[in-house]
């Protein structure tokens, strides 16, 4: 990932990275209309969508925008010390090379050392306090006895009995309802269920369903019903009388 390459669309300034600090350096643009924060966002944002952390993009992106700080501080407060005074542009170009060099020459050595701790790692050596160390006292915090015992007799305790009443279902009878309709039927031919269970609980309605059910097993009713989920109709049936067949007897 090339730092001076980044695309960067700020108020003043859109374009990359690099344009805009050979506009700083040459003194086409004023340092103190450049959005550093927007600068930082872009470069996180650029990080992000790469899904990895690029260590050498990252520590040339930090020396750039330490220059670019440096050089807006300087122009923000012109009457510092000497050796905060402005910079010719010639110079200021100087330092920022001069600061990307030592950055190289770091970054050269750690991957010296890295090499010479790879080629020195089947060496080992042991771990251990050095001999003059002072030995360390290990000391206890205040003991309460009283305290402790207060604590196991809490939790020797038995804890209280969870009731679990409310979590049981109640069904009531079969045989309630069946009493019930047939009640309805003694008065009326035909009734809708619906009609009869509105405003009850499910388990109640589911039990009413059963119980009518076990009238249309035993004859005493039948069920009409349109479609599904239509209101289903309840029907009395009239107990059939015996037919006789009478025989004619001849004087």
């Amino acid at each position: 990932m090339e730092v001076r390459e980044l695309e960067l669309d700020l108020d003043a300034f859109e374009g990359p990275f690099d344009l805009l600090l050979t506009l700083v350096l040459k003194e086409e643009l004023e340092p103190a209309e450049v959005d550093v924060a927007g600068i930082v966002v872009a470069f996180c944002e650029r990080l992000a969508e790469r899904g990895e952390l690029d260590l050498e993009a990252c520590g040339e992106f930090l020396v750039l925008v330490a220059a670019l700080l440096e050089l807006k501080a300087r122009l923000l407060f012109p009457d510092e010390e000497a050796e905060l005074s402005e910079l010719e542009p010639e110079e200021a170009a100087e330092e920022l090379a001069r600061r990307l060099a030592e950055y190289r020459r770091a970054k050269e050595a750690a991957a010296w050392l890295a090499e010479r701790l790879e080629g020195e790692s089947s060496r080992f050596f042991r771990l251990g306090p050095a001999p003059l160390a002072p030995k360390v006292e290990r000391r206890l915090a205040p003991q309460e006895p009283e305290g402790l015992a207060a604590a196991l007799r809490l939790l020797a305790a038995e804890p209280p009995a969870v009731s679990l009443s409310h979590l049981q279902l109640r069904f009531p009878p079969v045989s309630q309802f069946l009493e019930r309709f047939r009640t309805v039927l003694s008065r009326r031919r035909v009734f809708d269920l619906d009609a009869e269970i509105v405003g009850m609980p499910r388990i109640d309605q589911a039990v009413a369903f059963l119980a009518l059910l076990e009238l249309r097993r035993s004859g005493e009713v039948s069920l009409e019903q349109a479609g599904s989920f239509a209101p289903i109709r309840v029907r009395r049936l009239e107990e059939r009388r015996p037919e006789w067949t009478g025989i004619a007897r001849s004087a």
